[in-house]
């Protein structure tokens, strides 16, 4: 009886030391879990520490490189080949062709809605109040400036108009125009100089004096007949006809242009961004100052 009296306690005592055998084993097994996973979430944890350290470093370089892009591209709109000097034609000269791709003022096409956003700036913010002189209205301020007319560059043979027109070295170029716009010119290269003197030292002319017709037309008569339109370059470069765009430096221009009257030739319905011209009010205006 005592052996059964035995066995009980002992198979409670078998029972508790097996009890905490599996304790001891299950807590060393969740300490064991506990601490991978916290090495783990700090290997991570130092993972991601250096990623976001090379995605910042990323962005910086990113947003350096928008910058530079930015300057680059602001750089190449004005730093173009300028070109030599054009040297003002000899009004009593022979004919003397103008290159073929010289762009022309738009007298006969309307102006369309179907702009750049360039061309949209052209029309909304420049030139205002500044009308593009038509053929009869030059006619009438002017008179003809010759007989007949061709697509080639023919010399003025109107002598009132002749007696009006004067070469002069205006900045970096050299041009033939009416003397009033000459004067008008002068003020404005001198003040690009003085507020972009940049720029100003880029600008080249691709014609100025010329009697002709408007390329592709034979009776419309060019502006650059009567010696108030010039076409303007930059380092060389002329801004690409009738694309929708513009040289940066032609916009700084045109507000310079425009302050003296004169008609900004990006607003036309085929954009011409290097012509200028003066405009409808500022000639008459001269006329009434007796300047004509």
């Amino acid at each position: 009886m005592q052996q059964g009296n035995l066995a009980g306690p002992i198979i409670v005592a078998i029972g508790v030391v097996v009890g905490a055998m599996a304790f001891a084993v299950v807590t060393t097994l969740l300490n064991s879990a506990d601490s991978g996973t916290e090495l783990r979430l700090s290997r991570l944890e130092t993972t991601l520490r250096a990623e976001s350290e090379a995605r910042i470093r990323l962005q910086a370089e990113v947003a350096q490189a928008k910058a530079d892009l930015a300057r680059l591209r602001e750089d190449l709109s004005l730093l173009a080949n300028r070109a030599p000097v054009v040297a003002a034609p000899d009004l009593d000269a022979p004919p003397v062709d103008m290159p073929t791709a010289m762009p022309d003022e738009d007298f006969e096409n309307p102006p369309t809605e179907g702009l750049t956003e360039e061309m949209l700036l052209a029309k909304t913010r420049f030139n205002k109040n500044i009308t593009q002189p038509r053929n009869r209205v030059m006619m009438e301020l002017l008179g003809p400036p010759r007989d007949s007319y061709s697509t080639d560059c023919q010399p003025v043979t109107n002598p009132r108009l002749k007696s009006l027109m004067e070469t002069r070295q205006i900045g970096p170029i050299k041009v033939t125009m009416l003397k009033p716009a000459l004067d008008s010119l002068e003020r404005i290269l001198a003040r690009l100089k003085e507020t972009d003197p940049d720029i100003h030292a880029k600008v080249g002319t691709a014609g100025a004096i010329c009697a002709r017709f408007i390329r592709g037309s034979n009776t419309s008569v060019s502006n650059h007949s009567w010696g108030t339109a010039i076409d303007l370059t930059l380092e060389g470069q002329l801004d690409p006809f009738a694309d929708g765009g513009t040289q940066f430096g032609l916009l700084i221009l045109a507000e310079y242009f425009n302050d003296e009257g004169w008609y900004w030739g990006a607003a036309y319905n085929r954009e011409d961004s290097m012509h200028f011209e003066v405009g409808e009010e500022t000639l008459r205006a001269w006329l009434a100052e007796g300047r004509l």
